[in-house]
């Protein structure tokens, strides 16, 4: 059997329906039988020791004046009780004075009397109850009654059974309704977008079978897709356009063996042709992930709208789903962001002067403290470490290498991180070393690529982008990045910031971390 949260949404509702009907009926039904069990057993009980009382002292003559005859006739009055089989006069030795049985019955009846009391044995009630009269105890009454509890119970459970498929038939019938007009529409969006993700096709539609809030998110679904369609198509077109100044460029690259330097100059110009269309693509791809977000602000708006305006219609399995539709816009948001900020540091003009990599690294320990004041972190800067860079991307650096530190050894009891620099070989290695997770250097060479990640989002938070964006700055101050690393005993990240600088003997080969 499939556990709950891998059965499709269809299959859920059902369920969910139908086991709420299930369990509200056998609720309703079980406090009906029982109170009416219990009923008819205490008014069953009250009536045969009403009977028995009134018995005892209709007989308490006959008994005083040993008159058997007049007993059995007070006795026979139990033929208007159809409920009762049997009853018998014991005297005050215990002897049999009198009895009754009901037509046809074969009943034994005790050869002595009992003490105050009822029992149930097999389908009889039995009850035995003394006669006293004037502080003497004169004799005994045994009454046998039919006890039918058990049978009540089977005719129950006829009924409960015919109720219960009754009832499982409506509710299986709104869960078809409800199918139709709340999940059939959510189910259509997760269709198209499996289609769109494996056959790349964004001409694909919802449809739109209602005006309320479902309604209105498959309008944004749609007018999102026709967006990615439109931009697409733009984008093929100019990946087109520059395939074919590439093979017009290698062309003349063939022919300039030939070629005079006429055609020497032209193709410089095809080259600056070619570099104009990079830029213009980069530009390009920087306004396609910055206009995804407004279709995913519109999504997690009507989102909180369907939670926020309808609160009591709204059923639980249906607020669940919203808000993991509300959390995965939200990750979607932070990922196109981090493409744009990796983007930014592409586009972004390097300038070089002086920069305090001390006093940057404890801002951004700083703000860390102050954005997390509950955490007891062992922090360590050295001092006097400075480099040519820019410094708002030399920030970046350190900003994302110090905070994965940071959230990494979050599950430390004694969490440490230490910023420093080191000397090898007359060139300046700056790292940053933490006692955290840590990771498995066999999966290193992924570290550095964006959404590239190792370790579970459950786990730590995170898009995968900021390492990327470190190799990126590091790259553009020509230097390089590199770490190492063991599961559950921390990492250390070095990184260099000159054109000449080589990785020091012993250290590992550029490897890393997925960030978050």
């Amino acid at each position: 059997m499939k556990p709950f949260g891998s059965l499709s949404l269809r299959r859920k509702l059902f369920g969910i329906v139908l086991l709420t009907a299930l369990a509200a009926l056998i609720v309703a039904l079980g406090a009906i039988v029982g109170y009416d069990l219990r009923t008819y057993h205490r008014t069953l009980v009250s009536d045969l020791t009403t009977q028995a009382e009134l018995l005892g002292r209709t007989t308490v003559p006959a008994l005083a004046f040993d008159d058997p005859k007049v007993a059995a006739e007070n006795l026979a009055v139990l033929r208007f009780r159809p409920a009762v089989s049997a009853a018998a006069l014991y005297n005050a030795r215990g002897a049999i004075f009198a009895t009754y049985k009901r037509r046809d019955e074969q009943i034994q009846f005790p050869a002595l009397p009992e003490t105050d009391g009822m029992r149930i044995e097999d389908k009889d009630l039995i009850l035995f109850k003394r006669i006293v009269s004037d502080g003497e105890i004169l004799g005994t009454v045994y009454l046998r009654a039919d006890y039918e509890l058990f049978d009540r119970v089977l005719d129950y459970l006829g009924i409960a059974a015919v109720v219960l498929a009754a009832a499982l038939g409506i509710a299986l019938l709104l869960a078809m309704w409800m199918e139709r007009f709340v999940t059939g529409p959510v189910l259509a969006i997760a269709e198209i977008a499996r289609e769109v993700v494996g056959k790349r096709d964004y001409s694909r539609r919802a449809a739109k079978l209602s005006s309320d809030e479902v309604g209105t998110l498959v309008d944004a679904f749609n007018d999102m897709l026709a967006e990615i369609d439109r931009r697409t198509v733009e984008l093929e077109a100019s990946n087109a356009r520059l395939a074919r100044e590439i093979e017009e460029r290698s062309r003349a690259e063939h022919e300039v063996l030939r070629l005079n330097a006429e055609l020497e100059n032209k193709v410089r110009e095809r080259t600056v042709q070619l570099e104009t269309a990079n830029k213009e693509l980069e530009a390009f791809s920087y306004s396609v992930s910055h206009d995804l977000r407004a279709p995913l602000r519109s999504i997690d708006g009507f989102g909180q709208a369907l939670v926020e305006d309808f609160p009591e219609h709204l059923p639980e399995p249906a607020r669940r789903y919203l808000d993991r539709i509300r959390s995965s816009t939200k990750q979607m948001g932070l990922l196109i962001e981090g493409l744009l900020n990796l983007a930014r540091v592409s586009r972004r003009q390097l300038e070089r002067r002086q920069v305090d990599l001390s006093e940057i690294a404890r801002q951004v320990v700083n703000d860390l403290e102050q954005r997390e004041p509950d955490r007891a972190v062992e922090v360590s800067v050295w001092d006097g470490m400075r480099a040519e860079g820019d410094p708002h991307l030399l920030y970046a650096v350190l900003e994302n290498l110090v905070g994965n530190a940071w959230k990494f050894t979050s599950k430390k009891d004694k969490a440490r991180v230490e910023i420093g620099a080191l000397k090898d070989r007359g060139h300046t290695i700056f790292y940053v070393r933490d006692n955290g997770a840590g990771f498995d250097m066999t999966y290193a060479d992924k570290l550095f690529g964006a959404f590239q990640r190792l370790h579970a989002v459950s786990d730590y938070s995170g898009t995968g982008i900021g390492l990327a964006t470190v190799q990126r700055i590091v790259r553009r101050h020509g230097g390089r990045i590199w770490a190492e690393a063991e599961v559950g005993k921390g990492a250390v990240f070095y990184f260099t910031l000159a054109l000449d600088e080589e990785r020091p003997a012993g250290t590992a080969r550029d490897a890393g971390r997925a960030d978050g």
